[in-house]
């Protein structure tokens, strides 16, 4: 069994959510059940895929969940992008969330390279 706090991923998907969480405390109460839940909920879906995999047995189980957790972050990529032009959220802030979740999307990426299955 793998320790996922171990991976360098899960650590910035851990970031990344605690900074949405944080973002999303202004948002308006009329999105709570909306876009602030949606985007929670997709960043925090990122280390929680990545975690859930490193507790299987397989690394194709593990593959599969690392694949899971990048649909994740593409999905938080969107929905920072709809924050932005809502106008929640400055052009800057989104930028730089947007480049933290690139950089998890390529490093889960190579990482799904590494053990690629055959």
């Amino acid at each position: 069994m793998r320790d996922f706090k171990k991976y360098h991923i899960w650590n910035l998907g851990h970031e990344l959510t605690l900074e949405i969480y944080s973002m999303t405390n202004s948002f308006p109460k009329e999105e709570i059940y909306g876009l602030t839940s949606q985007i929670r909920r997709s960043s925090a879906s990122i280390p929680t895929n990545i975690s859930e995999g490193c507790g299987r047995d397989s690394d194709l189980e593990f593959n599969r969940f690392l694949t899971i957790a990048l649909g994740s972050a593409s999905e938080t990529e969107y929905l920072i992008i709809l924050a932005k032009d809502l106008g929640y959220i400055e052009d800057n802030q989104a930028n730089a969330l947007i480049e933290k979740v690139n950089v998890i999307k390529s490093k889960t990426h190579q990482l799904k390279q590494k053990i690629k299955i055959a």
